[in-house]
């Protein structure tokens, strides 16, 4: 049986609650997305941490909701709108949604990645294509990072090459665990991964189980202290600025820094930023996006 799909554009303030609206009026399903995903406008959830600041939103949001085929959309969106107050009803898309074996179709869309000639992201449904490589299990999920994004290959190839064998390392803003769980299958001696996220540390958590190693999880909105030999931070522009001082001060005298998430056109300015604590450099680059990284100076 088909579905209906409807989709439609709203403001910050009232994307979750008409959500809720939404699956009140009789909707199976509805989410939100980031309206600017992709673009420079993006912006990521991010708080600072120790801070009971409230999340940072959206600006635009992309709401989309699946109802039953014989449905009807028209009158339920109206009858959410109705829920708010609203005094229109927002022009919406709709498609229909074949019905389909999705569990196959999405694995179908998911093949192992090969990061070098020995470390390989692979998911749980695959065989591992060089039983002798470091063959890191990982599926798709709710978090960010399976891998397939450029920032993500940028990291894991910077790691490799820089071999964290012995190392302690923080991975800010872990998301799935994937370099965080990299960086302990490389050898790493300690590894602390940290995200603003339940659902992400979670999956970071569940992940770093299947792939059979230990990591130090923790929420970010519980201060976090000490120093590290190396620190990761692959999140974007706007919080790495933000973010410049606290990160910088985990890092070890003579320890390394490396930032991704960034823009090529982005990159000049996030060194400029960092300058006075640890100088930086374009170390990689992969369709557009930059890795960053850098020593902090011994005295």
């Amino acid at each position: 049986m088909p579905w209906i799909s409807a989709a439609f554009h709203t403001d910050a303030a009232r994307a979750e609650a008409f959500c809720d609206a939404l699956l009140e009026a009789g909707a199976l399903s509805a989410f939100m997305e980031d309206a600017d995903a992709g673009t420079p406008e993006e912006k990521p959830q991010f708080g600072e941490p120790g801070k009971e600041n409230a999340p940072v939103f959206w600006k635009h949001v992309h709401v989309i909701a699946l109802f039953a085929e014989d449905a009807p959309v028209d009158r339920l969106i109206k009858a959410a709108a109705k829920r708010l107050s609203l005094p229109d009803t927002p022009a919406f898309t709709r498609d229909e949604v074949e019905e389909d074996d999705w569990v196959a179709r999405t694995q179908a869309q998911f093949a192992p990645i090969r990061i070098s000639g020995r470390l390989w992201i692979v998911p749980s449904w695959h065989e591992c294509p060089d039983e002798n490589a470091i063959n890191l299990c990982l599926d798709p999920g709710m978090a960010f990072g399976t891998g397939s994004h450029p920032t993500t290959r940028l990291c894991l190839e910077w790691l490799e090459r820089a071999n964290p064998a012995g190392k302690t390392v923080l991975d800010y803003g872990c998301g799935s665990g994937i370099l965080a769980i990299a960086a302990a299958r490389l050898g790493a001696a300690r590894v602390t991964g940290v995200d603003i996220d339940p659902h992400a540390l979670d999956a970071a958590a569940k992940n770093a189980n299947k792939n059979a190693v230990t990591l130090e999880l923790r929420d970010l909105s519980v201060p976090l202290s000490g120093d590290y030999d190396w620190v990761l931070a692959n999140i974007l522009d706007n919080p790495l600025r933000m973010l410049a001082t606290l990160l910088c001060a985990h890092v070890r005298l003579g320890g390394s820094l490396a930032l991704s998430g960034i823009l090529t056109e982005q990159a000049t300015a996030i060194i400029d930023i960092y300058a006075p604590w640890i100088p930086l450099a374009v170390t990689g680059t992969r369709e557009g996006w930059a890795l960053l990284s850098g020593t902090k100076p011994s005295c």
